[in-house]
């Protein structure tokens, strides 16, 4: 079985589901170069909970958390099937306390991204969640317990924004950032690529450039469980390495 690799991927505004730009042919591009998953577990910054979730149906419903979007942007379904017995393996894996929990479904932080690296929809997806009272640590630490699928075929699948404040956003900013939100995504990038995970896990200490890149950190913290389940000698490639509306960094990460 080919070990797969971990990925990260600013996914941005819902919209890129149905669009073709820079960034979905980004995703596209990953697809093709690494080897087909045997299933994909998804950690999105939309499920963020009390605790940590883990699906386990059958078939997860796609649902649609986003509001105000073109008709078209709803019509999108990504039934892939679901993986009980994964979901069962990675219960036993992760020490912290979880529980099933198929009240929720496959998002948009999901399904944005993989309708374009995946259209066939044909490969087994489940989430588990975000506990929101976790520190980083422990988001960490459970794709650090997951890392092992990894040789079975599996791909860990982080999907949030390492950028994210939506209370800035600023329209005539298409393709530009704030200077606070270029500093902190190349802190996130060089420590990365550096492979020091401990400043990361300490991105507090960054003051306010921390606390407007990251206000809250539903959509960061996908990132931890894909650096957890990295491995040392992994090979660092950096995607849509470009910020948005200002308050917002596209960049994405695959490590194989």
């Amino acid at each position: 079985m080919t070990k797969m690799p971990v990925l990260f991927i600013g996914h941005g505004s819902p919209m890129n589901a149905i669009e073709d730009n820079n960034y979905t042919r980004g995703w596209k591009g990953i697809a093709k170069r690494i080897p087909k998953p045997k299933a994909i577990i998804s950690i999105s910054a939309h499920w963020y909970t009390q605790g940590t979730k883990i699906m386990n149906e059958e078939m997860p419903k796609t649902i649609y958390d986003m509001y105000g979007f073109p008709k078209e942007l709803y019509q999108v379904i990504y039934n892939s099937p679901g993986s009980p017995e994964l979901a069962e393996v990675s219960m036993k894996l992760i020490s912290k306390d979880a529980e099933y929990d198929n009240s929720w479904g496959i998002d948009h932080g999901t399904w944005s991204v993989l309708v374009h690296m995946y259209p066939d929809r044909d490969i087994p997806l489940f989430q588990i969640s975000v506990d929101a009272y976790a520190p980083p640590e422990a988001h960490y630490q459970i794709g650090r317990e997951l890392r092992s699928l990894r040789e079975e075929g599996v791909l860990i699948f982080g999907t949030g924004n390492i950028v994210h404040n939506l209370r800035l956003v600023n329209w005539n900013m298409d393709n530009k950032g704030f200077d606070w939100a270029y500093e902190f995504d190349d802190f996130i990038y060089n420590n990365i690529l550096n492979k020091n995970h401990d400043n990361i896990l300490k991105y507090k200490e960054l003051g306010d450039v921390a606390k407007l890149a990251v206000p809250t950190p539903d959509h960061f913290y996908p990132l931890l469980y894909v650096l957890g389940a990295s491995s040392e000698d992994d090979k660092v490639s950096v995607y849509n390495k470009s910020p948005v509306l200002g308050s917002l960094t596209m960049t994405s990460y695959l490590m194989e």
